[in-house]
């Protein structure tokens, strides 16, 4: 396979000399309706997105909220290995923690989040 094929380019190629003008205004004002910074900021969350190890951790907080030692035994990892996962996570508000007693119990921070999981399962199970 070559990367022509990988790419599918050859069928999305626009060889006529036309300007879309109606659909070029309207992807415009979608797309200027953000700012530079709130693309940004979106790209920031997505990077932790981009991490197998936070991905595993939210899947679990999509269902339970759990204590890192919790969080630690199911993945087998080391405590400061997922508490620093966390704490990136924190950062950028996708989890957030209660405290109860000298534990924290750790759920991801809004519905939102779950969606954003929910809707990349599905994307790549299709």
């Amino acid at each position: 396979m070559n990367n022509k094929d990988q790419y599918n380019t050859g069928d999305d190629v626009c060889n006529i000399k036309v300007i879309h003008e109606k659909p070029m205004k309207r992807a415009k004002e979608n797309m200027d309706q953000f700012s530079d910074e709130t693309y940004m900021e979106l790209s920031e969350t997505f990077k932790l997105f981009g991490n197998p190890t936070r991905l595993k951790i939210m899947t679990l907080l999509s269902k339970e909220d759990l204590c890192v030692c919790d969080i630690c035994e199911l993945l087998n990892m080391s405590q400061s290995a997922v508490s620093h996962q966390l704490r990136t996570l924190r950062g950028k508000n996708l989890v957030k923690y209660t405290k109860e007693g000298k534990q924290a119990r750790y759920s991801l921070a809004d519905k939102h989040v779950i969606k954003i999981l929910e809707i990349g399962l599905e994307h790549v199970l299709e």
